[in-house]
């Protein structure tokens, strides 16, 4: 094993995990991950964070699968392992900066570099890390734990640093080093928020009953999650998965410089809409999101809260004070609403929103504060139809018309608990090949294979990346799928680019529409 003084061995990683994967016990992965991390140099533990979770803190760099796949088929397995978190890191470093002419193959030399390094349990390390593959049970909420334990530190404080902190790795390395300093940690303008999360409700008089006092009823919007930071003139502006995308959206640029106020962090979305001002469909939205280059289409901002305004941190204020001060700073972009216990004004809400082209409506507690990166029942989301974020788990090859394109899906939720297997994995709750377009059929058929795992005959096994909405009537009790339930009449509406598979809908929210 690599010495103290080397840092951290990846083959001391890779033992780690596997005995992490070995046991369903919480206690017992928090109580092996506390063990690595408080073993760890400091200067290694954001990298060592990025390798346990499958997310190197360079991000992706351009690494796919099938780059993979070649950089190990070429490179024979070293004989004894001396590979470190450090010597990963600093690979992906020059990966990343390599750029321009000769680049595609100097970036191959460094993979290739990599490979010829490891052994082969750190080749099928590398694998995983590279390929986003680390699934054992490590998640962001077990590591967390296991942080406060290495630090020992109360994890309720962790946990809200973490959310607060704008980085996993950055956060958890300092309740390491600074143990005293994570009490202080909060918001900061300029660095993006864990945005909170919301449940599902059948209909408002459920949503009403769960929330048991006054809600914000408001329009839930089709477009694409936005976080505003601003700070004097300057902007940034976040997705829901806090990739900065400022340079993108001049227009929610130039919006949130026009509000009466020096520093503000808001809570919104973006949308696009016709000459009507009515909402454009949700592609149209996204399309418009991702472009570099300047677009006709212009993106308007709505917000429906406010994190933070002029020295002033409001999350852990009641919704009722925080929607008071939007109104004040932004009335003309404020998403439209009502507050209410009675569940006839919830429904004219409701068909209002319908009516003017959005998806249905948000109930909120007016009482509660702003739990970043939380799911919790203070939020909750109705629609008309029953829309989940799953996850697609392996699509099937189809047949007559559809021979040749990859065409019934195999759809996941997840398991955050482990309840049915290891924690975060996703638990397989039905099939459907129905509302797949041509052009949908075309493109699952030529981007499914860079998530392939393996395939078999029938079927192409895809790692559990990619977010579909899926449309269903509702669930029935089965035996086929391990989490006891599966989806009636489903059919893809989307995918969900801007969704990660963290975010997608859990078991125990559907198995919550069993009939009992």
């Amino acid at each position: 094993m690599t010495t103290a003084a080397d840092g951290t061995s990846l083959a001391h990683v890779d033992a780690v995990l596997s005995d992490v994967a070995a046991t369903r016990s919480r206690t017992a992965k928090t109580a092996a991950l506390a063990t690595l991390l408080a073993s760890a140099r400091p200067d290694e533990v954001e990298a060592l964070v990025g390798v346990l979770l499958g997310r190197p803190r360079q991000g992706r760099v351009g690494i796919g699968w099938r780059g993979l796949q070649t950089a190990r088929a070429a490179a024979s397995p070293a004989g004894a392992p001396s590979l470190t978190v450090r010597d990963l890191d600093r690979a992906l470093e020059r990966y990343a900066a390599l750029g321009g002419s000769g680049s595609a193959a100097a970036r191959s030399a460094v993979l290739a570099g990599l490979f010829t390094a490891a052994t082969e349990p750190e080749q099928d390390l590398l694998m995983r890390v590279l390929g986003g593959e680390v699934r054992t049970g490590a998640l962001e909420g077990v590591l967390v734990d296991a942080a406060a334990a290495a630090a020992g530190l109360p994890k309720d404080a962790v946990r809200r640093a973490v959310m607060l902190g704008g980085s996993l790795g950055g956060t958890i390395a300092r309740a390491l080093l600074e143990p005293d300093a994570v009490a202080g940690i909060g918001l900061a303008v300029g660095v993006p928020v864990q945005p909170m999360l919301a449940s599902t409700a059948a209909n408002v008089g459920d949503g009403l009953r769960v929330v048991d006092g006054p809600a914000s009823v408001e329009h839930k919007l089709d477009g694409a999650r936005i976080q505003v930071h601003r700070r004097g003139t300057d902007v940034r502006v976040f997705t829901r998965t806090l990739a900065d995308v400022t340079g993108r959206v001049p227009e929610i640029v130039d919006a949130a410089r026009a509000l009466p106020c020096s520093d503000v962090i808001l809570d919104g979305e973006s949308l696009t809409l016709d000459q009507d001002g009515a909402p454009r469909p949700f592609q149209e939205t996204m399309s418009r999101f991702g472009a570099s280059a300047p677009r006709a289409e212009l993106l308007a901002p709505r917000f429906f809260d406010v994190l933070h305004v002029d020295g002033r941190d409001l999350i852990d204020e009641p919704l009722r004070r925080r929607r008071e001060e939007l109104t004040r700073l932004a009335p003309d972009l404020l998403i439209d609403g009502a507050v209410t216990d009675d569940a006839d004004e919830a429904a004219r809400v409701l068909d209002e929103a319908l009516a003017a082209g959005h998806e249905g409506v948000m109930i909120k507690d007016v009482d509660s504060p702003y739990a970043a990166g939380r799911r919790g029942k203070a939020w909750l989301k109705v629609k008309p139809v029953h829309t989940y974020d799953l996850v697609v788990l392996a699509a099937e090859w189809g047949s007559g018309r559809r021979r040749g394109w990859l065409s019934n899906l195999h759809l996941g939720a997840l398991d955050p608990a482990g309840d049915y297997g290891e924690p975060g994995e996703f638990v397989m709750v039905g099939k459907t090949f129905k509302g797949l377009t041509d052009e949908l059929l075309r493109w699952q058929t030529a981007t499914f294979p860079q998530y392939e795992t393996r395939r078999t005959q029938h079927a192409v096994f895809l790692r559990p990346e990619l977010v579909v909405e899926i449309a269903i009537d509702g669930v029935q009790a089965s035996s086929r799928y391990p989490g006891g339930v599966a989806l009636r009449f489903a059919r893809v509406k989307r995918y969900r680019d801007d969704k990660p598979p963290a975010d997608a809908d859990t078991i125990g929210t559907l198995r919550s529409l069993l009939r009992t």
